[in-house]
């Protein structure tokens, strides 16, 4: 039997789109607008379980590689696991990202078919006035601002979607996005980008 499990934070994710990820609303029936994804996703746990095991406190992060549709799989993937994380906290946490511990990112078990392993890195996470940032030393350098709408107090959000991630989504941009790790040299300065607030679960 699985354990059960819960995370309830924020996520930010950066790729390889042009202009908004179609993903958010397309639910990844639509092709990403280069025909493919490369992109990365870090997650900041406020509150979250698995098991005995408290995470609380933790990030971890998340590199995908995705030749087209993101429905039709064969998705390359990679985990990487804050440092800090104890090792019940570790366990846990490497079975949400790979897909095991069912539930919500059980999806990863169908859709990923070749993963890369999982590293336990320092990670910084920090929620700032103007933007989110998320770093991994050597690894991935990223800060995402809100795309502006017309009342400049309020952020661009997507609203009430079906959207795995989350319903809420903040449409953003890229200010700097930067990948090296497993054969991987991306920059994604000035493409998409999003945050939202996240409540996943399993089994």
């Amino acid at each position: 039997m699985s354990e059960e499990w819960k995370i309830k934070g924020e996520l930010i994710l950066s790729c390889s789109c042009t202009v908004f990820c179609p993903c958010v609303i397309s639910l990844g029936n639509h092709p990403p607008t280069e025909g493919y994804c490369q992109g990365w996703a870090g997650v900041h746990i406020d509150e979250g379980y698995f098991g005995d095991a408290k995470l609380d406190g933790l990030n971890f992060g998340i590199l995908l590689d995705i030749p087209g549709e993101m429905g039709r799989g064969n998705w390359t993937a990679a985990g990487y696991i804050d440092e800090r994380a104890d090792d019940a906290a570790y366990d846990g946490l490497a079975k949400i990202i790979s897909g095991n511990a069912r539930g919500t990112t059980g999806l990863f078990k169908m859709l990923v078919s070749n993963f890369l392993g999982i590293k336990k890195v320092p990670i910084k996470f920090e929620k700032q006035e103007n933007g989110r940032l998320f770093e991994i030393p050597k690894t991935i350098t990223g800060f995402v601002e809100p795309v502006r709408g017309a009342d400049a107090e309020k952020d661009l959000v997507i609203t009430n979607t079906e959207y795995w991630m989350g319903a809420d989504v903040t449409v953003s941009k890229a200010i700097k996005s930067k990948v090296r790790d497993y054969g991987r040299v991306w920059n994604f300065d000035g493409r998409s980008a999003e945050y939202c607030a996240i409540e996943w679960s399993g089994p």
